[in-house]
């Protein structure tokens, strides 16, 4: 697992894991969430959690308790073509069609392309936003025209 984290594979909480996980997400977001906590070492040793490993911490075991992957990606990281597909959830091949039409910057390290993490969120973004337009238009048209009928 330690391999996966540090080549920025998405990890999965499977099983009983998950149950864990949700506990421990119970805990962190519950009345007590507000005291000071702390790690302890295998020799007993504690150290402080500072607040914003906490609330990494938090927003971690919320994601992974509903069942959905996470990644942790440096915001100034560059990262591979695979990665960035792998963000998007599309195809490596697709994603190299966005970089070479221009939709997302890129650079050169000899032939290979990296993409900075902050482009690519920015990329995802306005994807996003106009996939809901869409989709909210979608919806709008149907309703105009009286929706679906019903399946018996």
């Amino acid at each position: 697992m330690e391999e996966q984290v540090r080549r920025m594979n998405p990890l999965f909480a499977r099983g009983e894991q998950r149950k864990r996980i949700s506990e421990l997400h119970r805990l962190l977001v519950g009345p007590t969430a507000r005291k000071q906590y702390q790690l302890v070492g295998p020799d007993g040793q504690t150290v402080p959690i500072p607040e914003s490993i906490f609330y990494l911490l938090e927003r971690l075991t919320e994601v992974l308790a509903k069942g959905d992957a996470v990644t942790v990606v440096p915001v100034a990281k560059k990262l591979t073509t695979q990665q960035a597909a792998n963000i998007l959830n599309v195809s490596r091949q697709y994603l190299i069609r966005l970089l070479d039409d221009g939709q997302i910057p890129f650079t050169k390290t000899g032939t290979h392309r990296r993409i900075r993490f902050d482009d690519l969120m920015k990329y995802k973004k306005i994807r996003d936003a106009q996939r809901s337009e869409a989709l909210a238009e979608l919806s709008s048209l149907s309703q105009q025209f009286g929706g679906y009928d019903e399946i018996p």
